[in-house]
Order: C-alpha cells, then sequence, then structure tokens
C-alpha cells in the first residue's frame, strides 16, 4: 500500500501477491532490494538490486496482467507448469520515490524497461488496464498519467486532485477509474472527465477496489456492472468503507462498512459468482491481525459490521517467559478455492510464507508457530573449517593510527606467561578503572566537582529512537508521562530531522482513545510552541499537516453538538436532583399538631354548646358592660365611704382633744 503526502509510511515495505493462483509474492525490502519468493515452498526466485535502490526507494508494487494465456500454453505444451504460470505473471511494476517506473522481467531476470518524465515527485500506486494494456500511475505531484507500454512514453496526464493522489482503481469493464486523496472520484476514461465524487474520510485513502460480481461460475465471463461496488480504506480510519457506484439516489456516502482494530495495510477480496453468494474480505491492520469478513450485499446497511474471524500468530510460551509473543501478519491473499488464506508473516529478509484453511466458525483463531525453529530449518547451513595462525609474539608489530612519528605512546601488553605471573594475590588491591584509562593515555573529560556526573537527555533520546524504529514500546513510555516541564525540554532537545515523524507519529495516536488524546495534544502543543519557525519553513507544510488539520476539524464541527447534549443532559440532570430533593423533605416533614375526632355524643354536646354559646354571646357582652359599670360604681361608694369614714376620724379625734 502506498501513502500520500508523505503523512505516512506503512509498514511493512511494499508487497504484492500474484493475481489468480497466489503463487509467487514480490517484496520489496528497506533497502529497495526487490525479492520474489514463491508461495509454495520453492524459495527465493528472482532478486534485483536497482542502481539507484538507496536514494530511490520502492514505494508501491504491482503485476502486470497476462498476456495471452492461450498462446502462452500452445507455445509452451513442453515445458512445466510453473513456467506457464511465470509466463502468465512475467511483469513486475516498481513506482519509486523519485517518479520513476520500473519493469522488471521475472523470467529473464532483468530490467526491462523504465519509464521516465510522468512524475516528478513520490509515485503512490500503480494499475494496469486489463484490455488496452495501458499503465496508469498517480504521485505526489497531484497529477495521474497514463503511460503507453508499447512506446513506453505519456499518453496522457491530467491533475487529479488538488493535494497527493494516493491510490487508484480500475472498473472491471475497463471505462471508469477511481482516484483517491483526500476525496474519491471517478473519471471516465475516454473523456478524463469526472462524473461522481465521494466523501467520508478524514485522512487520505490508501485502499480502493472495485467489488465485481459474477453472474455466472465461468471466470472468463464478464461481471455485472449494473449494481457496482467499490471498497476503499484510510489511513488513520478503522473502517472500510463500501460505495454503489450506479445508484437511482446518486449517494455520496457509504452503504456499508466494516469496522477494524487498527487502520487497513493489506486487502484482497474473493469475489462472488453471482449476486446471492456472499462476498469474502481479508483486511490485514496495522496491529498484524487479519480480519475475515463475510456479507451479501443487497443494500444499505448503517451499523458497521463486526468481521466473522479474527486470525493472529503468535510464538509458544518458552520456559522463562510462559506469555506468548504475538507475531504480526503483513498481508494476506485468497486462494483460488475462496476457503483457504495465503498468509505473509516474520521479516522482509527472511519472510514466512504460509497456506492456511480457516473455519470461518470460530471468531478467534491463533495459530501457534515457532519462528526461530523454521527458519532454522529453511536456512542452508555451511560447514566451513576455519585455522587460526599461529603467530609467535616477537614477529607481531602493533599498529597504532595516526601519523607516523606523532602516535600516542601505548604500553606493551603483558605475554600470557607474564599474565600469569602477574596475578593479583589475595592481600593485593585491584587497580582502578581510572588509573588504566590513565595508562592509556586518554584524556578524561573534565567533570565539575559540584555538578556531578554527566547527565543525559534520556527522553529525547529515546522519544528519537523510538520514531526511527516505530517501536511502540518506546514511544508509548516517552508518551505516557504528565509532567508539562519534562514534555517541553524533550521536544525542544530533539533534532530537527525528528520533528516532522514525531507529528506524524502524535497525529496517529490523536485518532485512539479520549484520554491518549489528552496526553498527546501536550506533545502537540510543546512541539508547534517550541519549532513553529521550522515548520513555518517547510514548502510541503500544508499536505505535511493536512491530516492534523482535518482531524481538528472534524473534532472541533461536533463539538458544539456535544456541548449542547452536555449542557441539556446537565438541565435533565439537575432537574431530576432538584425533583428527588423536593420529595425527601416531605418525606421526612412531621406533623407538629395533631387532631383527633371525638365520639359522635361529645360531638353532639358541643354542638349544643356551641349554639348556646353562639345565641348568647352578646347577651355575655352586655352583661360583661354592665358588671364593668357596676364594679365602677361600687369602687366610686367605696372610696366615697372611705373619704367619710377618714372625715369621721379626725372629727373623733378633735373631740377627744376637745374633751
Amino acid at each position: 500500500m502506498a501513502a500520500a503526502g508523505g503523512v505516512y509510511e506503512p509498514l511493512p515495505p511494499p508487497c504484492a501477491f500474484s493475481p489468480g493462483s497466489r503463487d509467487l509474492l514480490a517484496l520489496s525490502g528497506v533497502d529497495g532490494r526487490i525479492q520474489v519468493w514463491d508461495t509454495r515452498g520453492a524459495g527465493l526466485r528472482r532478486e534485483y538490486v536497482p542502481s539507484a535502490h538507496l536514494s530511490a526507494t520502492c514505494t508501491c508494487l504491482a503485476w502486470a496482467p497476462s498476456r495471452g494465456i492461450q498462446e502462452a500454453h500452445q507455445k509452451k505444451r513442453r515445458k512445466s507448469e510453473a513456467v506457464d504460470k511465470d509466463v502468465q505473471y512475467d511483469l513486475l511494476t516498481i513506482g519509486t520515490a523519485t517518479g520513476t517506473i520500473l519493469l522488471y522481467s521475472i523470467v529473464k531476470g532483468e530490467l526491462q524497461s523504465k519509464l521516465v518524465g510522468g512524475h516528478d515527485r513520490r509515485v503512490n500506486c500503480i494499475r494496469w488496464h486489463q484490455e488496452n494494456g495501458c499503465l496508469y500511475s498517480c504521485s505526489e505531484d497531484k497529477h495521474i498519467v497514463e503511460w503507453s507500454t508499447q512506446t513506453y512514453k505519456v499518453n496522457c496526464k491530467w491533475k487529479g486532485d488538488n493535494g497527493s493522489v494516493s491510490s487508484l482503481c480500475i472498473s472491471p469493464d475497463g471505462k471508469m477509474l477511481l482516484s483517491a486523496g483526500r476525496t474519491i472520484k471517478l473519471w471516465d476514461l475516454e473523456t478524463k472527465e469526472i462524473t461522481r465524487q465521494f466523501t467520508g474520510h478524514s485522512a487520505a485513502v490508501t485502499s480502493l477496489m472495485f467489488i465485481p460480481v459474477r453472474t455466472s461460475a465461468d471466470p472468463q465471463a464478464p461481471p455485472d456492472t449494473t449494481g457496482l461496488y467499490f471498497l476503499s480504506g484510510s489511513v488513520h480510519d478503522r473502517l472500510i468503507s463500501v460505495w454503489q457506484v450506479r445508484t437511482e439516489k446518486r449517494e455520496k456516502s457509504a452503504v456499508l462498512s466494516f469496522t477494524l482494530t487498527e487502520s487497513p495495510v493489506s486487502v484482497d477480496l474473493a469475489p462472488s459468482n453471482s449476486k446471492e453468494m456472499p462476498v469474502k474480505l481479508a483486511v490485514v491492520s496495522r496491529d498484524g491481525q487479519l480480519h475475515l469478513f463475510e456479507h451479501t450485499l443487497n443494500g444499505t446497511h448503517k451499523k458497521p459490521l463486526a468481521p466473522t474471524c479474527t486470525v493472529q500468530i503468535a510464538t509458544p510460551g518458552s520456559d522463562e517467559e510462559s506469555t506468548p509473543k504475538p507475531v504480526p501478519i503483513h498481508a494476506a491473499g485468497f486462494c483460488p478455492d475462496r476457503q483457504s488464506v495465503v498468509l505473509y508473516y516474520g521479516s522482509t529478509m527472511q519472510p514466512l510464507i504460509e497456506k492456511v484453511v480457516l473455519k470461518t466458525d470460530e471468531p478467534h483463531v491463533c495459530l501457534v508457530r515457532d519462528i526461530q525453529k523454521t527458519l532454522t530449518l529453511r536456512k542452508e547451513m555451511t560447514v566451513t573449517k576455519v585455522k587460526t595462525p599461529v603467530v609467535k609474539p616477537a614477529e607481531t608489530t602493533v599498529l597504532v593510527p595516526g601519523i607516523p612519528g606523532h602516535s600516542a605512546s601505548t604500553t606493551a601488553v603483558a605475554s600470557k606467561s607474564d599474565r600469569r605471573e602477574g596475578k593479583r594475590k589475595p592481600g593485593d588491591k585491584e587497580i582502578s578503572i581510572e588509573d588504566r584509562l590513565g595508562a592509556m593515555d586518554i584524556d578524561l573529560p573534565k567533570v565539575p566537582a559540584k555538578s556531578g556526573l554527566p547527565q543525559t537527555d534520556s527522553f529525547s533520546v529515546l522519544l528519537v529512537q523510538g520514531l526511527e524504529s516505530n517501536d511502540c514500546n518506546i514511544l508509548n513510555k516517552v508518551f505516557q508521562t504528565k509532567n508539562d516541564s519534562m514534555i517541553k525540554k524533550t521536544v525542544a532537545r530533539i533534532p530537527m530531522y525528528a520533528i516532522i515523524p514525531l507529528v506524524h507519529e502524535l497525529t496517529k495516536r490523536l485518532q485512539g482513545h479520549p484520554n491518549n488524546a489528552i496526553l498527546m495534544v501536550r506533545w502537540l502543543k510543546a512541539v508547534l510552541v517550541h519549532h513553529a519557525s521550522y515548520l513555518s519553513t517547510l514548502p510541503d507544510l500544508v499536505p505535511q499537516l493536512g491530516a492534523l488539520y482535518q482531524l481538528m476539524e472534524t473534532r472541533v464541527k461536533t463539538l458544539h453538538k456535544m456541548s449542547r447534549l452536555s449542557g441539556k443532559l446537565y438541565l435533565l440532570i439537575t432537574q431530576v436532583s432538584a425533583a428527588e430533593i423536593s420529595q425527601r423533605i416531605k418525606a421526612n416533614q412531621e406533623a407538629k399538631v395533631v387532631y383527633e375526632e371525638e365520639s359522635s355524643d361529645d360531638e353532639a354536646g358541643d354542638e349544643d354548646h356551641n349554639m348556646d354559646s353562639d345565641e348568647n354571646w352578646e347577651e355575655s357582652d352586655e352583661e360583661a358592660e354592665t358588671g364593668e359599670e357596676s364594679e365602677e360604681e361600687d369602687s366610686e361608694e367605696e372610696i366615697n365611704v372611705d373619704k367619710a369614714d377618714g372625715d369621721s376620724d379626725v372629727d373623733l379625734g378633735n373631740e377627744s382633744e376637745e374633751e
């Protein structure tokens, strides 16, 4: 699979199974070497090293279609079946990072031709036309080129997208061409005009494939194009989308999607012989698992479909380590029987290819393989007798690097007998390493006394090593830190060439779990703050940060809807909690006054009493008023009487005095 815009470099390197029987597997190494392996166990068939394999590494591989199968069989009836298959799939097309396309012959073992002048940047995808023999290629230079394989020159060249064109696919009838960058476009090959566009991926599309449906069991019969479908996979999407080309509604969205654990790396399809039979799909994700799908294409399906079977390869647990280690699968292809699958795993130097018959009834299948034992059995062990020459110590001369006459002084190495005589006795002290280095006349670095031992930038070194080797364990260890000052120091100390790979790795990890995205945002902020000047000098900054910008834009679009939904949910929760609190308060309240009704007789007596009191309340008031007046009169009379008595007392006293 090829990448777009330098945004994503897929792992493993490009590989391609030969169509049909899957007898050959073409691999590209990291150093640009092309190897063709026999999947039936015959080993390495061909190895080709391009002249510019270090500077112009291989970016994509494609097998040319068969050239007259019937004529080849008539001319070479006496030869073996393997030769016929080699003739059937002879030409291997190699796309390079510099824009050139190489045509390599498997039978002759030599370079047949070189296509130059169509692209000036990295070639992302190559597709062959089944009928007219033309070759179509797309590149990072935004163009699609139609090549003539007879003249090896450009027939037509047109702009395919505003950015890099990452993938191509030709329809089964040979009249339409699909191209994908940010959007998927359907072209008419005769007029080179766009007939339809499909949007739905947030990153560059790296997988495009038509799904032909045959109306009969004859493999030579033309496929049915009335209900044509195609599938697509993106760099950072964990979905395989299925689109319908010819529909009355002309829907732009996908009618079906298959869910994966990670982004797709390799996709293969086993077409159905009729509309009623299900289509089989084999997808290898980035985490090294194989997902198998079976589904009948009969309309739209809203929910993403889960795989019917997931295959994983692991090594058996050793005595020291009981847990087995997973072995990633790099590519998979269906055999003609539609029941067995050819798996490619291992390294590019020693690939392991195996044909497996899988039962899709089991949801999870784990294949235990001892890779070390398999490699030792495959490797040809050559026994050679090596003799060490016997040289006398007196005849040896030690050569010291440097200008003659100005070499550093060296200390003679003690002979074996001297070393035996000069063994350290139990009472002797061992010479320190500092003294030994001083005897060798090596200048030691002067370390200040206060600073202590020299410190190393472990996090920055680990980060660069993890980015270069693409080691998930190292990257996870570095990215798990939550200290902002540590993040800023680490980002500030990384070299310039590691900034863009760091941004790509952060963009990929932002697609994961939300908790992981929270940590990645801190790193991304530090990168943009510390290295903004360097990023602004890049001429291709827009395609480099295109995936990140698209990701942030999609997250921001959903942020408003999520905030509204959060507000509504908060309002409902507060209302429900307030209602529950009010009910609890009402339930906990106790009556301060309790009124108890009496019996019926008492009620009757009370009613009579109340009636009497109601009738006589005015009389009682009048009596009360007359009583008050009478009390006042009595009080006045008492006062008068007292006065009279007082006067009488005085008169009596006077009378006594007079007497």
